[in-house]
């Protein structure tokens, strides 16, 4: 029997990296996020193969079902299969009827470019947790480690507003509808960044807790604009604070100081897309730039927000 399992990916929009320590975010799910097909298989095994979203394969291989049981060795240098045995170890310490089966035949399918950082893991996770019914924070806190929020947008079709209370994810789906969603676009940066690393350097620069107030009133002050003016003070602001917690300079600054408008890095700082708002399409100004991949909020974004 096949079975298919859908999750949609995510952009953090405020608060990265602070909502590991506790901060409110708003987190929006995307149009676009990643299928995982299940059918069954034999000689206690799993063939796995991964699409991307043009329809070419960027992984496959065999995983057997007593690699699934053995606890992994970390020293091991990281690798896509090596990764993924983690993940699929960490859900049957969850469930371990999971290899109750001959086996199974397993494609992963993206509908979105996978180097453009919209979730491929929090989405593969997620969607192995539909598979297994298991907690799918659980097993992202077993086996990547973050703050939840991607697993939050994975399971809702509207924009979320997140924080962590008492280690434990705390959702609140909110809908919201300002006059200026047609000012605001989402530029890739032909870069992607590493969730992981991005995290282990925040994490090295010692806890932010004596701010976390200043992002939770950011926080508010972006989902209550109701004005393109106050919005965009509020994102300028957060780039500010952001920038000194983190002693990086914002976006902005770094490669784009001609740009007439709001720029707003989104999840870690460097790669994968910032936010623009502007009064007319930018387009043009990324694409001389050498940025090709600008997408209005439209077409990016699930569920009626702004």
């Amino acid at each position: 029997m096949k079975k298919t399992f859908y999750s949609n990916g995510k952009l953090l929009i405020t608060s990265e990296y602070v909502v590991l320590d506790g901060a409110k975010a708003l987190a929006l799910p995307t149009k676009k996020g990643q299928n995982l097909v299940v059918e069954d298989g034999n000689d206690k095994q799993i063939t796995w193969k991964s699409y991307d979203s043009d329809g070419s394969v960027w992984f496959e291989d065999i995983i057997l079902f007593s690699e699934i049981t053995t606890t992994p060795n970390l020293e091991i240098a990281p690798s896509v299969k090596n990764t993924l045995v983690r993940i699929l170890y960490e859900a049957f310490q969850l469930n371990p009827m999971c290899i109750d089966s001959d086996g199974y035949k397993i494609e992963t399918h993206l509908t979105f470019p996978r180097l453009w950082g919209l979730g491929t893991s929090s989405t593969l996770i997620n969607n192995i947790a539909q598979w297994l019914k298991i907690d799918a924070y659980v097993l992202l806190k077993n086996s990547f480690g973050g703050s939840g929020y991607d697993i939050a947008c994975a399971q809702n079709p509207t924009p979320i507003r997140y924080h962590l209370e008492n280690n434990l994810p705390k959702i609140e789906t909110i809908l919201f509808n300002p006059d200026f969603k047609n000012k605001i676009w989402f530029v890739y940066l032909n870069e992607k960044q590493s969730s992981k690393s991005a995290i282990a350097a925040y994490k090295s620069k010692g806890n932010s807790g004596k701010i976390i107030p200043q992002f939770d009133a950011l926080t508010a002050m972006i989902l209550h604009s109701e004005n393109k003016e106050t919005f965009t003070t509020a994102l300028e602001k957060h780039e500010v604070l952001m920038g000194n917690l983190l002693e990086m300079q914002p976006i902005k600054e770094r490669l784009f100081h001609d740009f007439e408008g709001t720029l707003k890095s989104l999840g870690a700082w460097g790669g994968d897309f910032i936010m623009a708002v502007a009064a007319n399409d930018p387009t043009g100004y990324f694409k001389r730039k050498g940025y090709e991949t600008v997408i209005p909020y439209e077409e990016m974004i699930l569920g009626e927000a702004f």
